[in-house]
């Protein structure tokens, strides 16, 4: 999946989960957006929350305080374009279905929060603007991730990606389950990442070594912001930095698998450190090497321990201490 400038099968995407942070104030929108970039993340997200279309009315407190943080959808353009300015992907979750329509230009991707992973009607909206789709995984496991997956895909949806998630804010780090992420990388069809909810950056750090691909992490300028909820769990700027740093060197650590028997880094050591056949006294021509013929000392040689040379004949005399070669035994 492409997020911004980063293909997750070759670098992991780091999303600055901007939310509500911002408060409905663009010129502070603004401000997270060119934080983010400077910190190195590779995308912003946002939410475009409709406020009576994500809230009951009883609910006059919250529908007051979604008002007081809604941004236009000329806003979003705005902020949108600002991202795509400086090189980083804009990323949006859409809590209405009317919402998909007007983001739909303007995203790289759509994100699917946890809360809607279930919302099928709003999963086949998004599925049909064929854009590529993040799913969080909060609240639901591998079934319902694969049921959202059906939804988009039928309804015509491009690339799908789901991220591990603990819907607890802060998540401790005992309820984190990191373990999950290779389970839904065995288990499921897509890209897989991380939504972290923990205080700190070591859960991200971990998710990386496990196999996420994409790590989102909230994001404010400054923890004492205001007295919302999210900037206490968000990470600043100089967090996201060292966040953005340390996954680069955990992605350094964890390379590719081994594929070969003997790494390039490996060669000099394998001279040195493997064993290979002495003869252990004077062994004349003809000889059936028994065990005790034969000792394996360093450094390599063309014989090692891992060869069948016992109960191989000598094709000519050895002298004890010298290092047997290929050519000594008769292997057919």
């Amino acid at each position: 999946m492409r997020i911004g400038p980063v293909d997750t099968d070759r670098q992991v995407a780091i999303i600055a989960e901007i939310g509500n942070n911002h408060e409905g104030d663009l010129a502070t929108a603004r401000e997270l957006v060119r934080a983010a970039a400077g910190a190195g993340a590779h995308a912003v997200k946002l939410q475009a929350i409709e406020p009576a279309e994500l809230v009951g009315p009883e609910d006059t407190a919250r529908l007051a305080q979604l008002r007081h943080f809604q941004l236009t959808a000329e806003q979003f353009a705005e902020l949108a374009a600002l991202a795509h300015s400086l090189g980083i992907g804009f990323v949006c979750t859409p809590f209405s279905l009317g919402a998909v329509d007007w983001l739909e230009p303007l995203v790289d991707a759509f994100k699917v929060a946890s809360g809607d992973n279930d919302y099928l009607a709003l999963l086949e909206r998004i599925g049909a603007t064929g854009r590529p789709t993040i799913v969080s995984a909060g609240m639901t496991g591998v079934q319902g991730l694969a049921r959202a997956r059906r939804a988009l895909l039928g309804a015509g949806g491009g690339e799908f990606a789901a991220l591990h998630c603990v819907s607890a804010y802060p998540t401790p780090p005992e309820a984190a389950r990191l373990a999950t992420i290779p389970v839904l990388a065995r288990d499921l069809d897509a890209t897989i990442g991380y939504s972290d909810h923990t205080i700190g950056v070591q859960a991200g750090l971990a998710a990386v070594a496990l196999g996420a691909r994409i790590l989102e992490k909230h994001f404010t300028l400054r923890h004492d912001f205001s007295d919302y909820r999210d900037h206490q769990l968000s990470s600043e700027p100089a967090e996201l930095e060292e966040l953005v740093r340390r996954v680069a060197e955990v992605e350094l650590l964890r390379g590719e698998p081994r594929e070969v028997d003997v790494l390039p880094e490996e060669v000099a050591v394998a001279a040195t450190a493997r064993r290979s056949a002495v003869a252990a006294r004077d062994l004349p021509e003809g000889h059936v090497l028994g065990a005790g013929d034969v000792q394996f000392l360093r450094p390599a040689g063309p014989i090692g321990p891992a060869d069948p040379v016992v109960g191989r004949v000598l094709r000519r005399p050895r002298r004890a201490g010298e290092r047997l070669q290929a050519g000594d035994v008769e292997w057919h």
